[in-house]
Formats: structure tokens, C-alpha cells, sequence
């Protein structure tokens, strides 16, 4: 298992988080652990750049229902960008396709 690696910084729509490694059990309580401190104002965008994401189990999918739970009690907007290929399967096959923002990069993720 790959460890977990959270890089946060800035962009003109709201804070990037880039997820380098596995999320999954036991690293994505890190994530959950980290949200709490974001700063997110209401009409920001919160992004998961999930380009280096290695793997991503149930305890992942669940931190990125936790983003978006924390976007949208901030009153913001939560996208995901560059997300692999198998974690895309996972999300369409349970439907969360469809409460996610996706996009293809993180450039595309952050334009206003």
C-alpha cells in the first residue's frame, strides 16, 4: 500500500487538494482529519485533484463524501479532477457520478 500524500494550495476558485498515494483504509482518515482546517468561503470550489491517486477503497470514497459534505455546509462547490480510471467505474456504478463535478485536469477543475 502506497502512503498517503495531501498537498494543499490556492487557486483563483478556492483551495486545490492534490491526493498522491491510496486513499483508502488506514490513510483516508488523514483526508478527513485535514478537511476541517480547509478555508472555504461561500461560491469557492473546493478541488480534489486525484491525478496521483494510486488506489481508492469504500474509507476513500467515504473522505470524498466528506469533502463534499464540508463544500456544501461552507456553502461551496466540490469537483473532482483527473480521477482514475477504476475509481471513475466505482463512483458511476454507485452513483455518484451524478453529485460530483468532474473534470479531466486540475486546470480544467479550477477555471472560474
Amino acid at each position: 500500500m502506497s502512503p498517503l500524500t495531501i498537498t494543499t494550495r490556492d487557486a483563483m476558485t478556492g483551495p486545490v487538494l492534490e491526493i498522491i498515494g491510496d486513499l483508502a483504509y488506514p490513510h483516508a482518515t488523514e483526508l478527513t482529519a485535514l478537511l476541517p482546517t480547509i478555508a472555504l468561503r461561500p461560491g469557492q470550489r473546493l478541488v480534489l485533484d486525484l491525478a496521483g491517486m494510486e488506489f481508492c477503497d469504500s474509507s476513500g470514497i467515504s473522505a470524498l463524501i466528506a469533502a463534499r459534505n464540508l463544500a456544501h455546509a461552507a456553502r461551496a462547490d466540490v469537483a473532482l479532477a483527473a480521477v482514475p480510471a477504476h475509481t471513475l467505474r466505482v463512483l458511476r456504478v454507485v452513483g455518484l457520478d451524478q453529485i460530483f463535478s468532474l473534470h479531466p485536469d486540475r486546470d480544467a477543475a479550477t477555471r472560474p
